[in-house]
């Protein structure tokens, strides 16, 4: 089986109805050039210079507010959609959850991830982050079946904890999705090897949606959005400027690859 599958990139900021147009325009390019599966970067909604400058746009997934409202519209042109990660409202006053959504072309919502592991950093004079004081960790590995195959939901700093995709990879999932808002400071020398070491060890495609350029005065993102196949390739590459990245996704290349290197089936731990 082939398809085609799109990553947005984009630089969001505080102002969501801008952000949200972009995505919907970015997606409808997408669209347009035939994909039938986009992916939104980490953050795609908002993106504030304080952690909790987001705790006022958080949703309920069954609210229908304006975040799933535009993902919908996005979906209703035809596509699925993984949209991730958003603000989730949850039960703990102060925090949310970072969670991605997959949307089916109807406008469900067919499944959510919980991002698990969360941005805590302190790099002298280069960047701080504590996604844990704003944020609830998610406890689930998530997977959930499309027409084209199993796909495995991860987000960001996800990326750098092999045993997650090893779990994905182990439930099924042909393909992962790695929405990102990557630092500069780390996106430069980490961002590709972490993504085309993940496809190479589980044999999967990865999808890798990124915000890229200055969101606000604490924010700059690395961006290159990216789409690696199971051998390590990277297929397709986002510049360094807004818009998408879109690669034929060929389930068949991925069966020879599997057979003609069956190191799935040769694990021991």
């Amino acid at each position: 089986m082939k398809f085609l599958a799109a990553c947005v990139q984009l630089t969001s900021k505080a102002d969501v109805a801008e952000n949200l147009a972009t995505c919907v325009r970015l997606s409808a390019g997408a669209r347009a050039r035939g994909a039938e599966l986009v992916v939104l970067p980490e953050n795609f909604a908002f993106m504030g210079a304080h952690e909790d400058d987001k705790l006022p746009f958080a949703e309920g997934l069954g609210d229908g507010g304006p975040i799933v409202s535009a993902l919908r519209e996005i979906a209703g042109t035809g596509m699925w959609v993984v949209a991730g990660g958003m603000p989730e409202r949850s039960a703990e006053a102060g925090k949310v959850y970072n969670t991605a959504v997959v949307l089916a072309p109807s406008g469900e919502i067919v499944a959510s991830y919980r991002k698990i592991h969360l941005f805590d950093i302190a790099i002298p004079g280069a960047a701080e982050f504590r996604e844990s004081r704003t944020v609830v960790p998610g406890t689930d590995v998530v997977t959930c079946d499309l027409p084209f195959g199993k796909l495995g939901l991860s987000i960001c700093y996800d990326v750098r904890f092999p045993e997650l995709y090893r779990a994905l990879s182990a439930a099924g999932a042909r393909f992962v999705v790695v929405p990102a808002a990557f630092t500069l400071h780390t996106g430069k020398d980490h961002w590709r090897p972490l993504l085309t070491a993940r496809a190479i060890e589980n044999q999967v495609y990865v999808l890798a949606a990124a915000q890229y350029g200055r969101a606000n005065e604490k924010r700059i993102c690395w961006g290159h959005s990216l789409i690696a196949d199971p051998w390590g390739a990277v297929i397709a590459e986002a510049p360094d400027q807004e818009g998408i990245c879109v690669a034929e996704i060929d389930t068949d290349l991925q069966d020879r690859v599997r057979r003609e290197l069956p190191c799935l089936s040769h694990r021991r731990l």
